[in-house]
């Protein structure tokens, strides 16, 4: 009964000192807060800070790409910057700022640069721009370079298409059998009309039976084993599977026609399955090295083996759907942004990262003139297109224009490439800076003076149990105090611990001049000296 009579009554002791501390804290924050106002008043000509909320409020930071770094470099320091031709890339961006300023802001989403390639595009209209210094400048003036990949890496990746151009018929013969379809009418995607313009090129598409049922699409092999045949959804007819394969990975193909003419065919729509590269399946099979893949390689394969080229393309059960578009043999197909492409400048990128108009400028080597070359390519390029395969902040696909030669080009990239983006000068770091909450003040003298003295209490009640007054021990790792120390008479004796520990306490509470702190609990014997101490608390923290 006595042990517990004691353990109560030290448990409230130590709650009331406890208690008292928090007082006494609290009352001297309220204390260096009016302080502080009073020696620094806010003057006329300063702003005064904002109330400040706990938890801190939220300041979102506009350049937030997931799974991202990146990090500002200075213009002197981009190799090969000055040697590139930015007359084209500016005429380039000037084609998509044609777009850009008659875009609405619900429209864009919610790609880290928003926007903000509006102000910069105001600049490039008005500037009308004719030679090459003033593009530069016209760049640097507007623009911040920004280094860009993904976490854990330094390079980006680049692929290259282009626009094929095919044999075709605009009805069907003994020659041209497999038809381009476009859209089907019971093709439909949630939070979009069936008739909508721009359809997403990623996510579910469903076919919509009846008023309310919605299933899956049909997926290629269902397509061309006819799900959709007989509807009138043909738009023109092509000699086999393998060219209408290409005409769908490339996203667009001009079709040339017995008469000499040709029909333009651009991308509409998908059926909702995800893309699966052939070419990584015939790597995976050990059928083509991966230093040797390429898409002239995928299609010498698949004419060498129909059979194999059957099963082989239906292992990737997406299928694109197209659309008429009414353009010149002389005009570039139109990317996804909905402007003319620009063989060299034009760049597809992940929308869901960034915004069509942004410039990329793009630095490595790349097998332009053969497959077995390194030509140094750097060059300035702007995003204007998308595909459902480019995903990531550090990924592009280089447009290189329409024919056999540019196929060629771009079917042999597969590269890794340093990526810079140019970032519009209004999301400057250092002015969006200006706008964080600063951090709380620091704790004043008397407040860091009060913790520094209760450490060394602390340290004090340690060694006081450590070391007993009336004992000496020998030396230990835990008890530097009681090492023993040369005499001046060359011999050593030991220095008794709580002498020196008393000494530098006595001496730091001087100089600090702490706020008092209860004094350490005192010994209490079983019996009457417990049974009063659960009414009266003599060792209180004085206000």
């Amino acid at each position: 009964m006595a042990r517990e009579a004691l353990t109560k009554a030290g448990g409230r002791l130590r709650l009331a000192a406890a208690f008292c501390v928090v007082a006494v804290t609290l009352s001297l924050v309220s204390f260096v807060a009016i302080n502080a106002s009073a020696k620094h008043p806010v003057g006329a000509g300063q702003t005064p800070a904002a109330p400040r909320h706990l938890p801190y409020p939220e300041v979102k930071w506009p350049l937030q790409f997931s799974g991202a770094q990146y990090a500002p470099v200075a213009w002197h320091d981009v190799e090969g910057w000055t040697e590139d031709d930015h007359l084209q890339a500016y005429k380039a961006f000037r084609i998509s700022c044609k777009q850009i300023s008659t875009q609405r802001t619900a429209a864009i989403g919610l790609q880290p640069l928003g926007t903000s390639l509006r102000e910069p595009c105001e600049a490039a209209t008005a500037a009308r721009i004719v030679d090459d210094a003033k593009a530069k400048t016209f760049f640097e003036q507007h623009f911040r370079p920004l280094r860009i990949s993904r976490l854990g890496e330094d390079e980006g990746f680049v692929t290259g298409y282009y626009e094929p151009v095919i044999e075709g018929s605009r009805i069907q013969t003994e020659t041209y059998t497999v038809p381009v379809y476009r859209r089907p009418s019971n093709l439909f995607v949630r939070g979009f009309k069936q008739d909508a313009a721009g359809l997403p090129n990623k996510g579910q598409v469903f076919r919509k039976i009846g008023r309310r049922k919605l299933v899956p699409y049909y997926d290629r092999a269902q397509i061309e084993d006819g799900a959709i045949a007989g509807r009138g959804l043909e738009i023109c007819w092509l000699k086999n599977q393998t060219d209408l394969l290409f005409a769908q990975i490339q996203g667009s193909a001009r079709v040339k026609l017995e008469d000499g003419s040709t029909i333009r065919i651009n991308y509409d729509a998908h059926n909702g399955y995800p893309y699966t590269a052939v070419g990584r399946i015939l790597i995976d099979r050990g059928i083509i090295p991966k230093e040797q893949m390429s898409m002239q390689k995928i299609r010498e394969w698949m004419e060498q083996n129909p059979d194999g080229a059957n099963e082989l393309r239906r292992q990737n059960r997406s299928y694109v759907f197209f659309r008429e578009v009414q353009l010149s043999e002389k005009d570039e197909p139109l990317g996804a942004q909905g402007v003319p492409l620009t063989p060299g400048r034009s760049i597809a990128v992940d929308k869901a990262l960034h915004v069509y108009g942004t410039p990329f400028f793009i630095a490595g080597e790349l097998p332009i003139e053969s497959e077995l070359s390194k030509t140094s390519f750097r060059r300035l390029m702007i995003a204007q297109d998308t595909g459902s395969a480019i995903v990531g902040p550090a990924r592009a696909d280089l447009y290189f224009g329409a024919g056999a030669d540019a196929g060629k080009v771009s079917g042999r990239l597969r590269h890794n490439m340093h990526f810079l983006m140019l970032v519009p000068k209004s999301l400057d770091p250092a002015a969006r800076a200006r706008r964080m909450p600063l951090p709380d003040a620091r704790p004043s003298e008397a407040i860091a003076k009060l913790l520094d003295q209760e450490k060394a209490e602390k340290e004090k009640a340690e060694k006081e149990k450590l070391t007993p007054a009336d004992a000496t021990t020998a030396p230990g790792p835990a008890d530097s105090a009681n090492t023993a120390k040369p005499a001046n008479d060359g011999t050593s004796k030991p220095v008794e611990a709580a002498a020196p520990v008393a000494q530098a306490s006595a001496t730091q509470t001087a100089a600090a001049e702490p706020v008092p702190l209860p004094e350490p609990r005192p010994n209490i014997t079983a019996g009457g000296d417990a049974r009063r101490s659960r009414h009266h608390h003599p060792h209180r923290l004085r206000r």
